[in-house]
């Protein structure tokens, strides 16, 4: 063997053994990656919560009606959330409800038909009575013959047997299926008594809210009030992204795609007309948007545009629901104004999931979602990311 090749070989041993190790070291730094963004997680969630006491601190008139309608707010969604949990469970009853009334009709069909097979069956022994046996043996027929017709009288009658076992089964089961048909009726029409009280409370609530807001709105009677109330509502989350920013560092959810790769790629975050874009003029053109605003229906799913972990879950004053997902790299999606949030702190999200549903929490008079990508911290223009609609 030449010095060439011995050394070629060892060359490739090497690369062998590298890559080998390398296989092995992998899935270890994974974990602590893992483990790594999880102790971070849970860093951020309690500073966050120290934080959200200092933004959400109430002095003045103004401050303590923010404080009442945040309240009025949370408990509309804790509200829309026991509803939808209630049709739902409507739904399911009225499933089962179905299931079993086609049970119970298929099962008195057959009570039907077997009791008129056993009631023809029973007239045709009445008229045999016991003379069958008599005339077979009086009969001037071989015994192989009068053997076997004896052996298919006796299967005729096993057959009947039968067949009137199946007809008392038959009874039996539709004695069970109408108890549990009668309890699944009441237990749908408890729920339904539990529907139409949480939906009263919900528009108690929502009346409750819209006198809250109608007493904000007279406070906030000017164009500088309104300034100051949005300028307070920007540095509130700045405040926040900035302390996620810090916590997460370069720490980044496992995702199969790279969220950098995705430009021009994102689904759209909710259905509606663009009511404002990123960058437009607001407020006589003292600021800008940061975000776009997407006008609704009350109630529109909200779809996470990207695969990530959610991060903040709860109701951030000027901005309402709110929920941000982490997408790595440096990458956050944020969604605002929502009705209900039905994802929580920590918990993975795919690309597409329903997040939460459209609302106009946070003061907001129109119904809408609130829509911004930022990296790392700063806010980027979310259209070009998103695919052409």
């Amino acid at each position: 063997m030449s010095r060439c090749t011995a050394l070629y070989i060892r060359c490739c041993r090497g690369f062998w053994a590298a890559l080998a190790l390398l296989a092995l070291t992998l899935p270890a730094l994974a974990a602590d990656d893992a483990a790594e963004y999880r102790t971070k997680l849970e860093t951020l969630e309690r500073n966050i919560g120290k934080l959200r006491s200092q933004l959400d601190s109430a002095k003045g008139e103004r401050n303590k009606l923010h404080q009442a309608l945040k309240q009025n707010e949370i408990r509309i969604a804790e509200l829309e959330q026991q509803v939808e949990q209630t049709i739902r469970q409507i739904q399911q009853q009225d499933a089962e409800l179905e299931q079993l009334q086609k049970q119970q009709r298929f099962l008195r069909r057959e009570r039907q038909e077997e009791q008129a097979q056993v009631a023809r069956q029973v007239r045709s022994l009445y008229r045999e009575g016991q003379q069958g046996h008599l005339r077979l043996l009086l009969s001037q027929q071989s015994p192989e013959r009068v053997s076997r017709l004896q052996k298919y009288h006796d299967y005729v009658l096993q057959a009947r047997q039968r067949k009137l076992q199946t007809y008392l089964d038959t009874l039996d089961e539709l004695a069970k299926v109408e108890p549990r048909l009668r309890q699944t009726q009441q237990t749908l029409h408890q729920r339904k008594q539990q529907l139409d009280s949480r939906q009263q409370q919900l528009q108690q609530q929502q009346r409750d809210r819209q006198t809250t807001l109608t007493r904000i709105e007279g406070l906030i009677d000017s164009t500088d009030s309104r300034l100051r109330e949005e300028q307070q509502s920007s540095a509130r989350l700045q405040t926040l992204l900035d302390e996620m920013t810090l916590t997460l560092g370069q720490s980044s959810p496992a995702l199969d795609v790279a969220f950098s790769r995705l430009r021009g790629q994102l689904p759209w975050p909710a259905q509606g007309k663009v009511r404002h874009r990123f960058g437009s003029p607001r407020l006589g053109g003292q600021l800008d948007w940061k975000g776009m605003m997407i006008e609704g229906a009350a109630g529109t799913p909200v779809l996470a545009v990207h695969s990530g972990t959610v991060i903040f879950a709860n109701y951030l004053r000027g901005h309402g629901l709110l929920l941000i997902i982490d997408h790595g790299e440096g990458y956050m999606s944020l969604y605002a104004h929502n009705q209900v949030l039905l994802k929580q702190v920590g918990e993975a999200v795919a690309g597409g999931d329903i997040i939460a549903r459209m609302g106009a929490t946070g003061g907001q008079t129109a119904t809408g979602l609130y829509f911004e990508i930022r990296h790392r911290g700063q806010p980027t223009n979310p259209a070009p990311w998103l695919k052409r609609a």
